[in-house]
């Protein structure tokens, strides 16, 4: 073999180790800096009240069939977790709850991309005064996004 084919040779020989060096490794890969949040807000921002109609900070609404939330005063909106104070009330407390409700504190979490739009699919409500089934039902309620 000639020098320039030997040099040629051993050239592609480094190049495919280099390549391959790795390969097969039973060590996991190195990964740095934050995760990516999955609930980045993409345009603006909606919650749908029980009919599915598309509300943005909305001082009252639907939350479910049973229950409403007024009075809201919005600390935080359009982000991973928006945080509200207002009223809670329903048909569970009737005749037995205030006119206006009991005052709680509404969460909305995990925004949900539709079309150029985000909405908050999920809602927590709070209050020391809610009867304890209705506490845990209300821990956990799923907001609808409207269809296309």
């Amino acid at each position: 073999m000639d020098k320039p084919t030997a040099v040629a040779t051993v050239f592609v020989l480094a190049l495919t180790a280099v390549g391959t060096a790795g390969c097969g490794s039973p060590e996991q890969p190195h990964i740095e800096g934050p995760a990516p949040s999955p609930t980045q807000a993409l345009g603006p921002v909606y919650v749908s009240d029980s009919e599915a109609h598309p509300l943005s900070r909305p001082t009252s609404f639907g939350l479910t069939e049973f229950t409403g939330v007024s009075q809201l005063s919005w600390r935080s909106w359009g982000t991973a977790k928006a945080v509200a104070t207002g009223r809670v009330s329903g048909n569970w407390c009737i005749p037995h709850c205030p006119a206006d409700g009991y005052p709680a504190t509404v969460e909305l979490t995990r925004l949900q991309r539709h079309e150029n739009v985000s909405y908050y699919t999920r809602a927590v409500v709070r209050s020391s005064h809610l009867p304890p089934d209705q506490a845990a039902e209300l821990r956990r309620v799923r907001l609808p996004v409207p269809e296309s």
